[in-house]
């Protein structure tokens, strides 16, 4: 009996392990390259604005122009924050989109919800003229609503700018698309077998399901609200402005002064940061809450 030959000897193959769920992941040196120059780019504009801010009218004007800081930062956010009375204007926006932020969240959930899950007639239909009205361009509405608008007697108050707001057709269109796939129709049904009215349901099931989505449209609304120029120009004057509005007041003159329209830009900017800077990690663990299955 002869002896059996030796299996031939194979390299062994390296084994990778797949990555466990939950571990970080960590790019290389080019990823970090490439995010630091987008970041630089990103804040390039409002380091410009804080430069500008802090030199004067004739020194921006020269060419080449600044790249470093001045020393009149204070005296210009001073004179921006008397001119254009930056007090009110701060007060009047922190309400307005505060105000426009909670009302399409709140309104844009429940109509989404009823989109995405009721069951009535003409639904398809509603949801075909909601993403419809997104088409139309907003400068045609301007004069009907400026009509109804003075027929009310709401000329050069803030109700004239929230009120026309509260809902906006991407809102509605988001939260339906979002909780068509993240609200279970069981669980809708099990709420109504237990005996829950449809506001019990909006309440204790749709509302902490839509948390995630609710937290970036929020996001989204207060930012477009905070930086609306368009109608609250129209409907607004300088006797009571929002802070878009304040800021035109500055630019007029027959020379105007640009440090100090820059110094108001720069007035108008550092609430949003300071809202993301306190909110940004809660906005974004909602949003990863949201988009974790488990």
């Amino acid at each position: 009996m002869t002896p059996a030959s030796p299996r031939p000897v194979t390299a062994a193959r390296r084994v990778v392990p797949a990555p466990r769920a939950g571990r970080q992941l960590h790019g290389g040196p080019l990823v970090h390259a490439v995010l630091t120059l987008f970041t630089a780019g990103s804040l390039l504009p409002l380091v410009w604005t804080a430069v500008a801010a802090s030199r004067d009218n004739a020194r921006l004007a020269r060419t080449p122009p600044p790249l470093w800081f001045g020393g009149n930062l204070l005296e210009n956010l001073g004179s921006a924050w008397t001119d254009a009375n930056m007090g009110l204007a701060l007060f009047n926006t922190t309400l307005v989109a505060g105000t426009v932020a909670l009302g399409t969240v709140f309104f844009s959930t429940v109509a989404g919800f009823a989109l995405a899950k009721l069951r009535f007639r003409f639904r398809r239909a509603l949801l075909l003229l909601t993403v419809g009205t997104m088409m139309v361009p907003p400068q045609l509405s301007v004069v009907p609503l400026f009509l109804v608008v003075a027929r009310l007697g709401w000329a050069d108050q803030l109700q004239s700018v929230v009120l026309p707001t509260l809902v906006s057709a991407f809102g509605v269109f988001f939260m339906r698309q979002y909780l068509v796939e993240a609200l279970p129709t069981e669980l809708v049904e099990a709420a109504r077998v237990d005996g829950a009215s449809s506001w019990r349901v909006v309440w204790h099931v749709v509302l902490p399901v839509a948390r995630p989505a609710m937290a970036v449209l929020g996001m989204l609304s207060f930012v477009q609200a905070w930086n609306d120029f368009f109608w609250p120009v129209i409907a607004l004057t300088q006797e009571n402005p929002t802070v878009q509005v304040a800021l035109t007041g500055l630019g007029r003159g027959y020379v105007p002064d640009q440090a100090v329209v820059m110094a108001g830009a720069l007035l108008g900017t550092l609430p949003l940061l300071l809202a993301f800077t306190l909110f940004g990690r809660q906005i974004v663990g909602g949003i990863m809450r949201g988009a974790v299955k488990g």
